[in-house]
């Protein structure tokens, strides 16, 4: 088979020890997975197996691949009882038996708090600002000292989830930067009080538009807003393409002067249903190049895994495959307020519906 003169050159440069062969590139620092729906998948009967079929827990599954780091959010009083604060108590315990690393994820919120909603706990709903402050760095201080106790500190915590605009609405909405910035601040100095070597990481969707992290972050120095690692989503579907992506990761690591982790990814291996409740991603091709079969679910894993090991200065350190375990268990819907709620993610899912792992579980784990 004939070869190019630029694979010849390369294969020259790699024998007279100029050049890493590829296999040596050191992998990614984090090589994670969400797994916040776990708990309340195993209730419900959730079980997970290898690729040759042989079940095994979840969670040494995912550290036998080479996952790093889990992430677990925490809402304050959900109406199902999960993403609790026990639960994640429960899991990270597993998680660290296993030798994985952890981030805590905050919604400040019953539910999901995301771009489109950063509802107050009901808890929460009538406290003026000053006391809405305690309330974040108890809470924060609570579950993250709790973790402590048992052994099992938080290695990285996210103060709040996809704060585009802002938290706790309205007292932290994106028009209120001051309150936002007093909000935020709480939960960082409770992460430091507990563990000074915990990382806080404020998390932003959207990882394709370089205005909008351009925008918040340079509010966020201007208002004192203090933090470790800027977080992206990145969903190919909704975000942008890849080049926008990474040219948005390149930028913010270099102005901010900040490593850079993408807090949330995933991309789906078939188009079929399990559960009853329809798809979120129902595409054929969902992003051009990649289609929805094992196969392009892999490639754009390791796409992702190329894109995060480009950033300059070494400051990327890696992504969180998001809900890797949410597989189609009847019971473990997406809304904790209404039992008969579907899934929408399982075929998104690392894991097949046999309940097998899927060949991108070991992508993200090799992290090359």
């Amino acid at each position: 088979m004939k070869r190019t003169l630029a694979a010849l050159l390369a294969a020259l440069l790699v024998s007279v020890g100029l050049a890493a062969p590829a296999a040596a590139r050191p992998p990614l620092p984090i090589r994670g997975a969400d797994i916040s729906s776990l708990a309340k998948s195993e209730a419900y009967g959730g079980i997970y197996r290898d690729r040759h079929g042989r079940r095994d827990d979840a969670l040494r599954l995912l550290a036998k691949a080479g996952l790093t780091h889990i992430r677990l959010k925490v809402w304050v009083n959900p109406a199902d009882g999960y993403n609790d604060k026990a639960h994640v108590l429960a899991v990270a315990r597993r998680a660290k038996s296993q030798g994985l690393k952890l981030l805590v994820d905050f919604h400040y919120s019953d539910s999901w708090a995301d771009p489109g909603k950063q509802n107050k706990p009901a808890a929460w709903a009538a406290l003026p600002y000053e006391q809405l402050k305690q309330a974040v760095y108890a809470h924060t201080f609570d579950v993250l000292n709790a973790l402590k106790a048992q052994g099992t500190t938080a290695d990285l915590v996210q103060v709040g989830n996809e704060l585009n605009g802002g938290l706790l609405w309205p007292d932290g909405r994106w028009d209120n930067w001051p309150g936002m910035a007093g909000l935020l601040n709480a939960g960082y100095d409770a992460v430091k009080k507990v563990s000074p070597r915990s990382k806080v990481v404020l998390h932003l969707a959207n990882g394709g538009d370089n205005g909008l992290y351009r925008w918040w972050f340079d509010n966020a120095a201007t208002n004192g807003i203090r933090y470790d690692v800027i977080g992206l989503s990145y969903y190919p579907f909704w975000h942008g393409t890849l080049e926008a992506f990474q040219a948005n990761l390149n930028d913010v690591a270099a102005r901010y002067g900040k490593p850079v982790l993408v807090a949330e990814t995933a991309y789906p291996f078939t188009t079929a249903d399990k559960d009853g409740w329809e798809n979120i991603i129902t595409s054929a091709e969902p992003y051009p190049g990649y289609p929805a079969t094992p196969e392009g679910q892999t490639a754009f894993l390791r796409k992702m895994t190329d894109i995060v090991r480009a950033v300059p200065g070494g400051r990327g350190l890696g992504y969180f495959y998001w809900e890797a375990t949410w597989t189609g268990v009847a019971g473990n819907g997406w809304d904790p307020a209404d039992p008969s709620s579907g899934n929408g993610w399982e075929n998104q899912a690392l894991f097949d519906f046999d309940d097998r792992a899927l060949p991108a579980l070991q992508v993200l784990g090799v992290g090359r």
